[in-house]
């Protein structure tokens, strides 16, 4: 276990981070090989200060001045850890944390690129307001990336290192970092596996704004599969555009009215997207090399 990073982004989780931190204490005395690093990111209650009372001198503390986002914080961790797997977990007692290291040994032992907790055990707790956009982002996902995805954003994973600088450029700041490292591994055709997970009620008051979040997730994917496969996106666009020129011209014949200049701007605009997508898709096919 001499290779293993563990960041563990934290912010205002005062009720939770105790039962965390002696979780990893416990782990430390198991495995002494591995690291632990918690990036407080710019907490406002309790939380920083329970963190400096409770670690120990095996786990590192890393401290924002104010809240930079999710993923500003995993970066932060990712810089300072010394070995070169890293693995993301959350700190308000809603994943299986128990489980990183059998994680960690399939990753090496199928040598994938990253080795994710989905959220599909029996026990999965998970409230209403997220249901239903989870699943709606999660099939978009899989279309635009034509892969299986179980769980797109879990928040517990491990991957190597070196894969997260790789993509750092593209990952974001906020809560959509582990939504974007998922479709540029997939993207990129790298091998991922989907291990089965029970996912709990997370202890305090959860930091989704389950609207916003959506929405931003649903630009996130759309802008991510663009960068990486843009035919995905503008050819249904374009062949939507052509059908309905095609529509609107036989419906206005039947009616005795041809609506040409409707039907050539329609047939226009889809052919532009074509012509769009496939400039995009040369861009992206030269920068790859």
């Amino acid at each position: 276990m001499e290779n293993l990073s563990i960041v563990i982004p934290v912010y205002n989780e005062e009720k939770a981070i105790s039962d965390t931190v002696a979780l990893f204490r416990d782990m430390l005395n198991k495995y002494p090989g591995i690291e632990v690093i918690f990036v407080d990111d710019g907490s406002t209650d309790r939380t920083r200060q329970i963190l400096k009372d409770g670690l120990d001198a095996r786990m590192k503390l890393v401290v924002n001045d104010k809240n930079k986002g999710y993923g500003a914080a995993i970066k932060k961790g990712v810089q300072l850890a010394s070995h070169d797997h890293i693995a993301i977990t959350d700190a308000d007692g809603s994943y299986p944390n128990e489980r990183i290291i059998e994680f960690f040994q399939k990753l090496v032992a199928e040598r994938a690129a990253m080795v994710v907790g989905a959220r599909t055990g029996k026990m999965v707790k998970i409230g209403i307001l997220r249901k239903l956009p989870k699943l709606i982002l999660t099939k978009l996902a899989e279309y635009l990336s034509e892969s299986e995805i179980p769980d797109l954003n879990s928040g517990l994973r491990v991957i190597s290192k070196e894969l997260i600088q790789k993509s750092s450029k593209y990952l974001p700041q906020g809560f959509s970092f582990t939504t974007t490292i998922t479709l540029f591994l997939l993207s990129n055709n790298h091998k991922i596996l989907y291990i089965p997970i029970d996912y709990y009620k997370r202890v305090g008051k959860s930091k989704i704004k389950p609207l916003r979040d959506t929405m931003n997730f649903i630009q996130l994917i759309i802008r991510t599969v663009m960068f990486f496969n843009p035919l995905k996106v503008f050819l249904p666009l374009s062949l939507f555009f052509v059908l309905m020129a095609l529509a609107v011209l036989i419906v206005s014949y039947l009616m005795g009215r041809v609506m040409d200049v409707t039907t050539i701007l329609l047939f226009v605009t889809g052919l532009q997207l074509l012509a769009l997508g496939l400039l995009a898709d040369l861009i992206d096919k030269r920068l790859s090399k």
